[in-house]
């Protein structure tokens, strides 16, 4: 992928927004999650979104094309749970193989679109993997402090057998986002290289996106970002950087200190502001935009843009106005 390498030295790249923000406005029932396939699943399957890249493929499809429209260069799959770890939730572990291959699927036909309508802006895609909703770093029994839910090789079969089907789906970099615990993210690149080394192909670059959960500047398994960043960076990413948890405006320092310690190229793309008291984002795709524009002006990012909250209106915003300023430089430094 020496394509987006030669772009990312040219120009801010701009990533997508939320893929459950655009789902709800579908306003989707149960029977629409289950489709024909599924429809008499023995367990409810509503909020099941990655689902929706087996039973509603148009949509997500859709969904795709409006960020592509918007100006994002690289869209993410809607695989934010498709492992089997996740999917236990709905007892669908067996089904999660084939969600990621799906989701890819329709990913890359929208890409694929894109760069044919425009080769000269070519569109990537990121296979997401997020983070799991079991941790290995924390006990989920707060008598038990030692107690795990999982274990390290069960968490890196279920990561890499998600790869597997995003790398057969044909996606372009993967993606190991929303880091809360970087044993997680450990197991994510193990599973990632794991999967390579085995198969004997070449490996597709890594793009790392971890959280900082609060103004104390740490992420919930309580490492100062400098502490994540140092963990991750011998997996040799793409780009290093932050999403989701925070708003624009709170994630600025912490964008600022990455920047001025990542070897590799840097990437944000934060939450439409801070939730209100319905959980609902009201930051509007100006006000995101104006912010994010000033980290541009500053030369920290190389890729940015949108995380909960955020819409193709955001992102249109944000890649008019990062479009004027030139990338982040990638640092010399003595080690």
């Amino acid at each position: 992928m020496e394509k987006i390498r030669e772009i990312l030295k040219q120009r801010i790249l701009i990533i997508d927004g939320a893929m459950g923000t655009m789902i709800q406005r579908y306003k989707l029932e149960e029977a629409d999650y289950r489709g024909d396939r599924f429809k008499s699943w023995h367990k409810d399957v509503k909020g099941n979104n990655d689902l929706l890249s087996i039973t509603q493929p148009d949509i997500i499809i859709a969904i795709h094309k409006q960020y592509l429209e918007a100006g994002a260069d690289i869209i993410e799959t809607n695989t934010f749970s498709s492992t089997v770890i996740a999917q236990a939730d709905y007892d669908m572990q067996e089904i999660a193989y084939e969600m990621n291959v799906a989701s890819a699927k329709c990913a890359r036909t929208a890409a694929d679109e894109y760069t044919k309508n425009n080769p000269n802006k070519p569109r990537f895609v990121a296979g997401a993997i997020g983070p799991l909703n079991k941790t290995l770093s924390l006990s989920p029994d707060v008598n038990n402090p030692g107690y795990r839910a999982v274990t390290f090789d069960e968490v890196v079969a279920a990561y890499e057998e998600q790869v597997r089907g995003l790398v057969e789906g044909g996606v372009d970099v993967l993606l190991v986002e929303t880091i809360f615990d970087t044993l997680n993210a450990k197991a994510a690149i193990y599973a990632i290289k794991n999967f390579f080394s085995i198969n004997n192909i070449p490996e597709l670059p890594i793009m790392i996106s971890g959280t900082i959960t609060d103004a104390s500047g740490r992420t919930l398994s309580g490492q100062t970002l400098e502490a994540f960043y140092v963990s991750l960076v011998h997996a040799n990413p793409l780009s290093i950087g932050l999403n989701c948890a925070l708003g624009a405006r709170e994630m600025r320092p912490h964008i600022e200190e990455l920047s001025a310690i990542a070897k590799c190229y840097t990437s944000a793309y934060p939450n439409a502001g801070l939730p209100n008291a319905f959980g609902e984002y009201d930051e509007q795709p100006h006000e995101t935009a104006h912010i994010v524009e000033e980290w541009a002006k500053e030369g920290f990012l190389n890729i940015v843009g949108g995380c909960c909250g955020t819409t193709p209106d955001h992102i249109k915003h944000i890649a008019d106005e990062v479009s004027k300023y030139k990338p982040r430089e990638l640092p010399i430094l003595s080690s």
